[in-house]
Parts: structure tokens; C-alpha cells; sequence
């Protein structure tokens, strides 16, 4: 592991690495397959499909991290009773080290399907696998040594879009200031990008202009291409809190569990800061924390995750072979399935506010994460925004910002946020609540980025303009639920999907089970349920919940 690695990983680095006994490589034979590698074979590539997990039964292996532009850290030698890998070694996902023998070598490797089964049979020396291969990719991740180099302006909108996408991810990467690198400026003017557009440098070397989020995941390998014409028990449409739930218990009871996202997993809790009324967490967890626990978890039960990938439709008639469920993503794959799981959560709400979009990514956020937060260190910020996401992202930049003002439109905060959110905001002497208050207009050229706000006191009937560069909106949410429009499935006024005893309309004559739309076989959980409760908790006691009636819809089918 490199030096530089932030302390607290340098002290559990005895977990990271730690050495197996000749008892624990016993137990672990008869899931893998013996293989001898001459010195200088490359076991594994960066940016090529890992074939699993290696255990070094005789010789060494090192382990480099090399980015697109050829750059290579040393990390570590594994001899005789360690392993290698990290969390991609759970799904085959493409490598972010290379590992080559440095003497002839005897490994012993284990599919990542034999990994899996090895995880839940031995479940103490799965415990040890599974939390060294979590604090691996971490170390990777706060090196930034591997993965794709993005180069641009630090402070551009497109290169924050690009760095979002693969931290919510959790995919490793290394970002160039071409103002200050004489090489990466070199590259930038080769490329002929225009003003502000980034550049990726790919694991392979390949370039990328400004790419698309789906471009830049092809270009890691992150993308899967296969065409999946198996027939699922279980298909999850979204990859928040619910959505990982139900796969993660669907998965663990024997269920065949297809996850698909068309950004990232996590949802919008997923950019939450630090969530500290969630059950077992004292000290609080942040939103990519429990959401990256929870996506290792379902691979871990053998839960296949397409992310990115987009549903376009969902095709309702049952008219296959097997009377499943149809779903046709944007890129012309269809996947077949035997149920449904509708956990697309809800959509950033945009307030009617002119030119809005003009300053998207350029001063205007709908989320606050560390990379927002560092753009605003020392400077003043408003946020728009009266529930807990909202209460969570000012105590965050709080501590990064000089000043955070709160605009809500209500007389107080108690109507629509946690009681311990609230203490802390009036406790913070940085953050400026401001009832009865909306903002009206936008100020500055598109170009440079957001200038200034206006907002108006609906109390005092005033006015008031000031100069800020970043506003946070935190305004709620409107349901994801245009890949539905083909099924007729029964939502509220708002667009929520009904579900249970709310179902005005179901096809089949029977009352639909608690959590179960108006289409058999279809269940709605999390955000996008009309009815639901807007917290993490919630979200996952539904997504749990959703499994035993899936159980149940489908032992009445084989009847």
C-alpha cells in the first residue's frame, strides 16, 4: 500500500493484508482451481476483467496500481498464505492493479461465483475476505492512483459532473489541473477540446473528449455488455436504500436478483453527508458509506448489478414463453423476469426559477458532497430546502463554508425535519435560517457561473440581492416513473405508484399485497410508493418487506 495512504487505512492494514493460515488455505481448495504462473506472467491487468481472487500458494506477486498515462505505484508483494484482489474480485468487474509474478508462482484462484460460495460457507473467513476486499478498493480510491485521469479545470462544471459520477460509484480516479501541468496542457491543446471541456485518459490510454457519464463507464470497463437472456426471479429498477434492500434479501433466500441503475447505487441518500438517526449507527454513517456496504452485500449473495443501465420501458402483457415480465433498456437489451421491483425513487425537483438551468453544475448544486463542499470553503452559500436532506447538507458545509443561509418557505423547520437536525442547525453559529423566504431571480453569465441571487420575504414583503456563487437546492423530489408508461400501473395524483388497499384499479380482480401495484407481479418500494415514508430506514424495511410477498406471488404462480 503506498505511503501516502491516509493513516487510519496505514493502521488496519494488518486487515487489509492479512495472512491466511495453512488451515484457512485448506478450507478454501475446494473452491478454487490450481494454477502455476512463470515469473513475469501478468495475473491480473488494470482495466481488463479480473478473473476472481488469487491466493499465492508459493513465490510472489506484485501488486501496481498504473493509470492511462502510464504512471505506476507500487503496492504491495503477496507471498505464500496471502491474497489478491479487492470488491471487483466479487463480480469479475475489469482489474484497477496489474499483478505480476515476480519468481514462478502457484495460486490457487476462485472464480468470482466460487468466491461467493466461499463467503456464505465459511462465513468467519468470509468475514476476513470480504473486509480486506472493502478496505482494498478504499485505499485505491483515497490514492487515486489508478482508474482514469481526468484533466481540466479543477472548478469545471463537466469535470465535477465526471468526478461525481465515479466517486458515487466508488470507482478510483486522478484528477490533472491542466493550468498548473505543462504535460496534461500539452494533451488538452493535442485533443483540440474546447474551453472548459475535460479530458478522460483511460486505463487502455485511450482519450476521451468531455465524454458522456455512459461513455466514461465503457471506458472503465464498468459498462456490462451481456446480453442476460436467463429468466429472473426478481429485476430491482433502481438502486437507493429500497432497491439494494430487496436485492440484498432476495439474493440471501436463493432468489436470482438483477439490479439495474441508470447513474450509480445510493440514490439521493447515497449523497447524503452524515445520516445519524439510522438504527445501529450512534456516531451516524454517510450516505455512500451504507450504500456501498450494502451493494458489496448484495454481490456477496450473488445479485447481479447492471450500473449504469437504463430502462427505457417495461413491458406488462406477459407474452413470453414463461408469461414474464419484459424490460427493454436504452441500449436494446431486453431482460426477462418473473417479478418486478419499482425502486426508481424520485427525481431532483427544479424550482420555477428563470435561468435555472443555465447555471446547472455551475454554481447551482442538488446535492452537497465533498467536491461541492471544497469549491465553497470559506466563501458564503445559500440553500433552499426545509427537510432532513436538506438540514444534513447545511451542518455539512457549515464546516466548509463561512456562511450557509437557509431559505424556506415555511414559518420554521419543525413541520418537515428532525427534531436533532434542528438543534444542531441553531446551534451552529454559521448557518442562517431564513423563514418565509423563496428565492426569484438568478444573476451572472452562463459562462462564469452563478454571480448572485435575489430572494424575497413573503413576511416582510422584501427583496434582497446578494452576491454568492453556489446555491443548494433541496426543494423535494417528483417520482422517475416515465419508463412505466406502457403498463398503465395505477399512480396518485402526484405520480406516486399505488400500491395494497391505495390500488383503485387491478387487473386481475384480487386485492394486490401491501406492496404490490395495480400490475401482478409488480411491486413498488422506497420514494416512488405513493404513501411511502421519505427516510433511509423506511426505504429499507420496505425493500425487506417486498421479498416475502414476491415469495408468496410466486409459490401461488407454481399452484
Amino acid at each position: 500500500m503506498a505511503e501516502d495512504a491516509p493513516s487510519e487505512l496505514l493502521s488496519r492494514r494488518h486487515q487489509m493484508f492479512p495472512l491466511l493460515s495453512d488451515a484457512e488455505v485448506a478450507r478454501m481448495r475446494r473452491f478454487g482451481t490450481p494454477q502455476v504462473h512463470a515469473r513475469g506472467d501478468r495475473l491480473i491487468t488494470a482495466g481488463e476483467p479480473g478473473p476472481g481472487l488469487f491466493v499465492v500458494l508459493h513465490g510472489v506477486v506484485a501488486v501496481s496500481q498504473r493509470d492511462g498515462m502510464g504512471h505506476v505505484t507500487p503496492i504491495v508483494q503477496h507471498g505464500r498464505g496471502h491474497f489478491m484482489g479487492e470488491v471487483g474480485a466479487l463480480s469479475g468487474k475489469p482489474s484497477l492493479v496489474d499483478g505480476i509474478a515476480l519468481d514462478d508462482v502457484e495460486v490457487l484462484l476462485l472464480l468470482p461465483s466460487q468466491l461467493r460460495a466461499l463467503i456464505i460457507a465459511e462465513a468467519d473467513l468470509g468475514e476476513r475476505l470480504v473486509r480486506a476486499l472493502i478496505l482494498r478498493r478504499v485505499a485505491l480510491i483515497e490514492a487515486g492512483a489508478s482508474g482514469p485521469v481526468l484533466i481540466g479545470e479543477t472548478t469545471g462544471a463537466d469535470l465535477l459532473r465526471l468526478q461525481n459520477f465515479l466517486r458515487r460509484n466508488g470507482e478510483p480516479y486522478h484528477v490533472v489541473d491542466a493550468r498548473t501541468d505543462t504535460d496534461a496542457a500539452a494533451l488538452m491543446e493535442q485533443s483540440g477540446a474546447a474551453p472548459g471541456e475535460p479530458l478522460v485518459v483511460c486505463p487502455d490510454g485511450s482519450v476521451l473528449v468531455n465524454p458522456s457519464e455512459e461513455a466514461l463507464a465503457r471506458c472503465i470497463g464498468m459498462v456490462d455488455t451481456v446480453a442476460h437472456d436467463e429468466l429472473f426471479d426478481v429485476a430491482v429498477v433502481g438502486a437507493g436504500p429500497a432497491g439494494l434492500s430487496t436485492a440484498v434479501y432476495a439474493a440471501s433466500e436463493g432468489l436470482r436478483v438483477v439490479v439495474l441503475d441508470c447513474r450509480s447505487y445510493g440514490g439521493q441518500a447515497g449523497a447524503s453527508a452524515r445520516i445519524e438517526n439510522y438504527l445501529g449507527f450512534p456516531t451516524g454513517i454517510s450516505g455512500q458509506a451504507l450504500a456501498g456496504r450494502a451493494y458489496v452485500q448484495a454481490q456477496k449473495f450473488g445479485a447481479e448489478m447492471l450500473i449504469p443501465a437504463e430502462v427505457q420501458s417495461l413491458d406488462c402483457t406477459r407474452a413470453g414463453p414463461d408469461r414474464e415480465l419484459a424490460i427493454r433498456l436504452t441500449d436494446g437489451r431486453r431482460l426477462r423476469a418473473r417479478t418486478v421491483v419499482i425502486a426508481s425513487g424520485a427525481r431532483y425537483r427544479r424550482p420555477d426559477v428563470p435561468r435555472l438551468q443555465e447555471f446547472e453544475g455551475r454554481g447551482i448544486w442538488y446535492w452537497a458532497s465533498a467536491l461541492e463542499a471544497t469549491l465553497c470553503a470559506r466563501t458564503e452559500v445559500a440553500l433552499v430546502g426545509g427537510g432532513n436532506s436538506a438540514g444534513q447538507a447545511a451542518v455539512f458545509l457549515s464546516q466548509h463554508a463561512a456562511r450557509v443561509t437557509m431559505l424556506v418557505r415555511g414559518p420554521s423547520l419543525a413541520a418537515s425535519m428532525s427534531r436533532y437536525l434542528i438543534d444542531r442547525i441553531e446551534a451552529t453559529p454559521n448557518i442562517d435560517l431564513k423563514p418565509h423566504t423563496a428565492i426569484t431571480a438568478l444573476h451572472g453569465q452562463a459562462a462564469d457561473g452563478l454571480a448572485g441571487v435575489t430572494w424575497h420575504d413573503s413576511r416582510a414583503a422584501t427583496h434582497h440581492e446578494t452576491s454568492l456563487r453556489h446555491l443548494f437546492l433541496f426543494v423535494g423530489a417528483d417520482p422517475e416513473i416515465g419508463w412505466l408508461a406502457g403498463c398503465q400501473i395505477d399512480v396518485d395524483a402526484h405520480g406516486f405508484v399505488r400500491t395494497g388497499s391505495a390500488v383503485e384499479t387491478s387487473p386481475a380482480g384480487v386485492p394486490p399485497a401491501p406492496l404490490e401495484s395495480s400490475i401482478p407481479g409488480v411491486f413498488a418500494v422506497g420514494d416512488v410508493r405513493s404513501g411511502s415514508v421519505k427516510r433511509v430506514g423506511g426505504a429499507i424495511g420496505e425493500g425487506a418487506a417486498a421479498v416475502s410477498q414476491i415469495h408468496r406471488y410466486l409459490a401461488a404462480q407454481i399452484e
